[in-house]
């Protein structure tokens, strides 16, 4: 992530902070007002929403037309490839499923960087989930660039890792928590940007460490499948006791059991509304992207020569659950079709 031109204690590291006092009085900052924004699947779909409800000024991409579609009815410009985006974008926002479309989306035809090393967006956004090693990639390329036009006091165009937790519901709503990493400088200028799509956003490391986002975000996803799991087998086992599941959340939710998966996104269908078990399980985070997750935190683990039991058990059901046809089923479905669990009466 070196190379970036930013001078630390300098008036650029003042420039980040004076965003952020633009952004307080009302003020879409100049140099974040052309947002372009790719990959508007369950969660990014969402998020653009919600840039242009604050005022963003965004263009959209995504392979799937019908996707597009929804944004051209309501007359948001929408361009045919990575490129045509990034030709009318001051920042760059990326939210897509796996490593290798994101490096299809920025180093493919017709891709981000496909023009070569001069660039017109100053800033990169990738909130996809990652392995470390595609951010670093990614990273090292923006790193040799240059921009077209000199932004401000940015001499060379920057990027963030920033993943972020909380689901579609928390996309739709606004509420996403996003890890990112990258220059805090760059962190700094891009806040009011990621709290226009979510209530948090943590900074998790400096030049060089991006991929520290992406280690985090791979860490949280193992320990919320985990979590799902664990509530789902321990709800399945009620219901063969002869407890209700309603009776068991309301008990979990209150006690030493409490987490997100029993209150905010419990599995079991029929106990709570608005959540993916409420609808057969569709319009949530689906089990194949909780496994390509699973995948990848068992290969960093590997990586490091750490043993993690759990998260391969993990992953190993949710392995199974995609090869039984649960692969575009939220992950929740764990419960019913994995643990054979019941539907709340």
């Amino acid at each position: 992530m070196a190379g970036f031109g930013w001078r630390v204690g300098s008036k650029v590291q003042r420039w980040g902070r004076s965003y952020l006092r633009s952004f307080s009085s009302a003020a879409i900052p100049s140099q974040l007002e052309n947002v372009g924004f790719i990959g508007l699947g369950n969660m990014g779909a969402h998020m653009a929403r919600n840039l242009i409800n604050a005022g963003y000024k965004v263009t959209v991409h995504d392979i799937n037309e019908n996707s597009m579609k929804k944004f051209s009815d309501d007359g948001i410009p929408t361009k045919k490839s990575p490129l045509e985006v990034s030709e009318s974008s001051d920042v760059i926002i990326t939210m897509l499923p796996s490593s290798t479309h994101v490096l299809d989306v920025y180093n493919g035809p017709n891709g981000l960087l496909s023009r070569g090393e001069h660039l017109g967006p100053w800033l990169y956004i990738d909130s996809s989930t990652v392995d470390p090693q595609t951010s670093r990639k990614i990273s090292t390329a923006i790193s040799k660039c240059h921009l077209k036009e000199k932004k401000g006091y940015v001499e060379n165009p920057m990027i963030l890792d920033a993943p972020v937790s909380g689901g579609v519901p928390a996309a739709e709503a606004g509420k996403l928590t996003f890890m990112v990493g990258g220059l805090e400088e760059a962190y700094l200028a891009a806040k009011p940007l990621l709290l226009s799509m979510g209530k948090k956003a943590i900074y998790c490391g400096g030049a060089g460490n991006g991929s520290a986002s992406s280690a985090a975000k791979i860490c949280n996803n193992m320990a919320m499948a985990i979590s799902m799991l664990g509530v789902s087998e321990a709800f399945a086992l009620g219901q063969n006791l002869g407890i209700k599941a309603t009776t068991l959340t309301d008990i979990f939710n209150c006690s030493s059991a409490c987490c997100w998966s029993s209150n905010t996104y419990n599995p079991v269908p029929g106990v709570m509304e608005g959540v993916p078990s409420s609808r057969n399980y569709s319009g949530g985070f689906t089990s194949k992207l909780m496994a390509k997750d699973l995948d990848l935190a068992m290969a960093s683990a590997s990586g490091v020569g750490f043993k993690c039991p759990m998260g391969s058990e993990a992953f190993e059901i949710y392995r199974k659950l995609c090869e039984d046809g649960c692969e575009l089923k939220d992950f929740s479905c764990a419960f019913r079709h994995y643990y054979a669990g019941k539907d709340e009466e």
